[in-house]
């Protein structure tokens, strides 16, 4: 059996593992949609026991896990590719730029990590039904995983969600609402159904294990780059779950004497949807007043994890920054020309901010950057075509094939 005890990122109570499902009862009182998460568990594990335990030869990643693999669904997810990119950091002037590439998870996301877990702590519960809020990724991810694991998948989804996203859920067999209005009014109306109607909540940040199951992102990354921890990773956040799952793994190998520092964290948010980014700055939080931007996956009034998010970055010693739509379009076409990645518009954020991190002044062109690419480009094709140009159809005839290479050279040299 797996020994740990959740703890309150507020007040710093500790429970049981089964005293709690989500919020801790003291703090979470004080929450009402419409706001951040308050209370907000995290999982502390015996972290003498994993120091003795854990060998680089044979890494046991069971003792960083709060749900026994015997629970957990047959659905192959995780190791993802990990690698360095010589012209996407000479594309922005870094020296030592890698990618970790998430968006090869089998539902297209990094999402898939949260769900697995999710779905393993449902069997342990014996809970035949989960329920989500998500803008896609996080559903699509869900219904994935149900599907694998013959649970009930019912998912709050708004009307505005990218329509692969939606063709995703309902072909792994879903139960799909739309609803007229944000994610936000999606959360709201997923935490009342399931208060309602039971079945296991699997709200990013609400469902503690949806941070545990996104930290594992982190710890591939450790054992992928050597066992050696990078300078900075940069992470696209729309909630701050993943933001707060990365951190989770770094300081989890801390605690257990495995690394001797924290990789520097950056947070990066389109400008429309930076309520993260202004209470990193700020240290005042405010909901953003109209979230609209092309990176639907990132697009949040009130981000859910806002709290542990900033603590993770200040904590890492890291930064927070935006990027514009514009640039985000840039970003994605700059990550699929240098590297072959492509990536959904919030997880092309990512790439995006290169540009800004030597300007930003925190960071020296030979550290190591990490660029965590959280989605995979064919969930929203529609924006991809926003920023190409489908070529005309050639005559079937030798002059029509002479002109590919009039085209090849004005493409100039690769």
């Amino acid at each position: 059996m797996v020994k740990f005890a959740y703890r309150c990122s507020t007040c710093g109570k500790r429970y049981g593992r089964d005293e709690v499902r989500y919020l801790c009862p003291e703090c979470g009182r004080s929450y009402r949609p419409g706001m951040p998460l308050r209370g907000v568990l995290t999982a502390e594990f015996d972290y003498r026991s994993i120091r003795r335990k854990f060998r680089r030869t044979r890494p046991d990643w069971g003792l960083f896990c709060a749900v026994e693999p015997r629970f957990f669904p047959p659905f192959e997810m995780g190791a993802t590719p990990f690698f360095r990119s010589a012209a996407l950091g000479g594309a922005f002037g870094l020296g030592d730029v890698w990618i970790k590439n998430d968006a090869l998870n089998p539902s297209g996301s990094l999402k898939d990590r949260a769900s697995f877990l999710v779905a393993a702590e449902a069997n342990r519960l014996g809970e035949g039904t989960i329920v989500t809020a998500s803008t896609g990724n996080a559903a699509s991810s869900l219904a994935a995983v149900c599907a694998a694991g013959g649970k009930r998948a019912v998912i709050f989804v708004p009307q505005s969600a990218p329509k692969a996203k939606l063709v995703q859920m309902l072909l792994y067999g879903a139960l799909v609402v739309p609803v007229r209005g944000t994610y936000d009014d999606a959360f709201r109306l997923s935490l009342e159904y399931t208060a309602r109607h039971g079945g296991l909540n699997r709200n990013t940040g609400y469902h503690p294990l949806t941070i545990e199951g996104k930290k594992t992102v982190g710890l591939e990354i450790w054992q992928q780059n050597g066992w050696r921890v990078p300078s900075v990773i940069v992470v696209p956040t729309g909630d701050g779950v993943i933001l707060g799952g990365v951190f989770k793994a770094f300081e989890d190998l801390r605690e257990a004497g495995l690394i001797p520092r924290l990789p520097r964290l950056v947070c990066v948010q389109a400008e429309k949807s930076c309520a993260i980014h202004r209470y990193i700055s700020t240290g005042r939080y405010r909901n953003a007043s109209n979230p609209a931007t092309i990176a639907d996956s990132i697009s949040v009034s009130v981000p859910s994890n806002a709290h542990l998010a900033r603590a993770a970055v200040l904590r890492s010693r890291g930064f927070s920054l935006t990027v514009s739509d514009r640039e985000i379009l840039e970003g994605q076409r700059t990550l699929a020309a240098t590297s072959g990645v492509f990536a959904e518009p919030a997880a092309a954020a990512a790439a995006a901010a290169l540009g800004k991190l030597l300007r930003a002044k925190e960071l020296r062109p030979r550290e190591q950057v990490v660029v965590l690419v959280t989605g995979n480009g064919l969930k929203d094709v529609d924006a991809a075509l926003g920023n190409v140009r489908i070529p005309a159809a050639i005559a079937p005839t030798e002059a029509g094939l002479e002109s590919v290479a009039g085209r090849l050279a004005e493409k100039g040299p690769p």
